[in-house]
């Protein structure tokens, strides 16, 4: 590590919440599906700011939409109507499923879910939910009432209230069947689950989902933060399954690497919040409308969705191909991916970033997550796949594991 290399993850580190582990390297740059660390070492980026670089990182187009942008306008609030804000809806409403042409726009994926579930008690009139077991919904205290796993919700107690989410498990109809009933508000369903382990629904379990909730009254609100914008081989998942919700939750890759989010929705949805039932100050702010513009306008000209489908297949095809007696199961909707290990990943992608300068995601204790930007080249995939072959033979984690055990031991009696 360098001088410069350490004050700069020194300072990070020093003032930092430590909410948030930190890797012990720092990156300075991006452009497409590469990022360099301060050294100039590069790296293949298939964690892509968690599935926000789907056109790739640096896009042209984005960044000349920002630079313009920024010396026209920065900030206009909502309820002053902007040139940009109305491009970029009409852009967005234009790829959405047909009849979700109402947007409530903001800035992250988790307030796109406080939407949502906002306005699925407007429309309805009523409290309880269905959300599914390793479902992520986000961590805001009322999005973590639909997020399944204890570890994100124990620690503020009765602060996150989820009596009024019923939780089934993910792709069991039975169970979705007895969950949905006159009193439920709203479905909440992520077409693939990404930290539940990139698991994509059946057709059945969804269509179900769409038909209980037409028959109960409910709404059905997809959750496509990481699976919209071409990740899947569509421009939503929805697509895959022959689905429309009345609702969709959406961040993300929507702009290029800016923060945005958006809850899209049916009129009737959105006509039934009162006036002033929901806000916020940055939302629709012109320079995310920009880099929206861009960035969908990217993805329909380059064909970002068909190259997802065709990348992803080819991608899984070379993982599956692997002759490893560590995996259990490759899996995944385009270049949303998981490998299912038959022991902890953790120590698969350490060895990826640190010996091989590939970046791969965690999802659950045993799978690694490849989230590439589309716009990584088959080339690349290569090298990714190769990597991994290289890694899955290499790595001994229980070796490691008491490597480190001798090591703290050390390091204790030498302190003693």
């Amino acid at each position: 590590m360098t001088s410069t290399q350490s004050k700069w993850l020194e300072a990070e580190l020093k003032y930092d919440s430590r909410v948030v582990g930190k890797h012990e390297v720092v990156m300075t740059r991006g452009q497409g599906s590469v990022v360099w660390d301060e050294t100039g070492r590069s790296y293949i980026d298939c964690v892509a700011g968690y599935g926000v670089a789907n056109i790739g990182h640096c896009h042209p187009d984005v960044v000349k939409a920002i630079r313009d942008q920024a010396e026209r306008l920065l900030v206009m609030p909502q309820s002053l109507p902007n040139d940009k804000r109305a491009e970029f809806l009409t852009e967005l409403v234009g790829v959405t499923p047909a009849g979700l042409d109402r947007v409530f726009l903001c800035n992250s994926g988790t307030e796109a879910m406080e939407a949502a579930k906002k306005f699925a008690i407007t429309a309805t009139g009523r409290k309880r939910f269905v959300s599914m077991k390793r479902g992520f919904s986000g961590r805001s205290l009322g999005a973590l009432a639909f997020t399944w796993e204890p570890k994100y919700r124990e620690p503020f107690g009765e602060a996150v209230d989820n009596r009024n989410v019923d939780f089934v498990t993910y792709g069991n109809i039975e169970e979705l069947r007895a969950a949905i009933t006159d009193e439920t508000a709203a479905v909440i369903l992520e077409p693939v689950q990404g930290e539940g382990g990139v698991r994509p629904a059946s057709p059945e379990f969804i269509q179900e989902a769409r038909r209980l909730t037409q028959e109960k009254g409910a709404l059905l609100i997809l959750d496509e933060i990481q699976t919209g914008f071409c990740r899947t081989g569509k421009m939503f998942a929805a697509e895959h399954y022959g689905v429309i919700p009345d609702g969709m939750t959406l961040a993300k890759a929507m702009a290029g690497g800016v923060p945005i989010g958006a809850f899209v929705m049916t009129a009737d949805v959105a006509d039934r919040m009162p006036a002033g039932g929901h806000g916020g100050t940055f939302g629709g702010n012109p320079l995310a409308m920009a880099a929206g513009v861009a960035a969908i306008r990217a993805m329909k000209r380059e064909g970002m969705a068909e190259q997802a489908r065709e990348k992803g297949a080819y991608f899984m095809e070379r993982l599956r191909a692997i002759q490893s007696p560590k995996i259990r199961e490759v899996r995944g909707m385009g270049l949303m991916i998981g490998v299912e290990l038959k022991e902890k990943s953790a120590p698969y992608i350490h060895a990826l970033e640190h010996e091989e300068g590939v970046l791969t995601l965690q999802a659950t204790p045993l799978v690694v997550r490849f989230l590439p930007p589309v716009t990584i080249s088959r080339e690349q995939i290569d090298t990714v796949v190769a990597a991994f072959e290289r890694v899955l033979n290499s790595v001994n984690p229980r070796a490691e594991r008491q490597a480190e055990l001798a090591a703290a031991q050390k390091e204790e009696k030498q302190t003693e």
